[in-house]
């Protein structure tokens, strides 16, 4: 597909970035991107990747839409309360860009969907609120060969980390699961945030596509927002990991 005039107009901005440029939009258009959670860190991702052109943005949540989400669920309005949040998700993503295949998945990933689900995306964007899916995503992508980023939450801090096969995954930074930690509904957190957090995941999966700038790999990001201190910390992929190790498990 050739770009129309409104298509220039529209993509400009990302056009006239030698690094992405019109072959970069074109990967972009043509990509397909996984959005897990349509929640705090999902929101702006949707939002950023609806905007720049992805070709097929699927956004899969299980969960209606609360009161208390409206702090930092930017995605979602008053009037949603009570509605999915995969059709929330999508009524705003189809209206800021009406070019782009929304796919709406009003079901929680599980293990028994995880491998069919992400087998149709380029690309997966973990912004859930538990372990437990993060865990799965991670264990699904790798056994799938699929590039994915995933990021969290706490109080005024977040983090994100990006894999691509043959990189180190979330396992290897975290080998079990973290039981017992807090989460947002039991510590807090301020609202900014999680769009800085999804805003990050956005820039990695739109620079995965267009093939433009350094990915998150090998290292996680954090940064805390009292200080608006960020730093990198590198990962090293561990042979023996369950995931992606040498003797890698297959998703549970």
């Amino acid at each position: 597909m050739e770009f129309t005039g409104e298509d220039i107009i529209r993509y400009s901005r990302n056009i006239l970035l030698p690094e992405v440029g019109a072959r970069g939009q074109e990967k972009i258009r043509e990509g397909k991107v996984l959005v897990v959670g349509a929640g705090g860190i999902g929101s702006p991702v949707i939002l950023y990747l609806a905007a720049a052109g992805v070709g097929r943005l699927g956004i899969i949540d299980g969960d209606k839409v609360e009161l208390s989400n409206l702090q930092r669920q930017v995605v979602h309005f008053t009037g949603d309360v009570g509605r999915s949040k995969t059709a929330s998700a999508a009524v705003k993503a189809r209206a800021l860009n009406p070019g782009v295949e929304v796919v709406e998945i009003d079901e929680r990933l599980s293990a028994g969907n995880a491998a069919g689900i992400i087998s149709g995306y380029d690309f997966v964007v973990e912004g859930s609120d538990n372990f437990e899916t993060k865990y799965l995503v991670n264990d699904a992508c790798a056994a799938a060969g699929k590039a994915f980023c995933t990021g969290g939450l706490s109080r005024f801090e977040g983090q994100a980390m990006t894999r691509v096969p043959g990189a180190a995954c979330y396992r290897c930074l975290f080998p079990e699961e973290g039981a017992g930690a807090e989460t947002c509904a039991m510590a807090g957190v301020l609202g900014a945030v999680a769009g800085i957090t999804g805003t990050i995941l956005a820039a990695e999966a739109l620079k995965y596509l267009s093939g433009a700038g350094e990915l998150l790999t090998n290292s996680l990001l954090s940064f805390d927002a009292r200080t608006m201190h960020f730093r990198r910390l590198e990962v090293r992929r561990r042979p023996g990991c369950a995931s992606c190790g040498d003797e890698s498990i297959k998703p549970r």
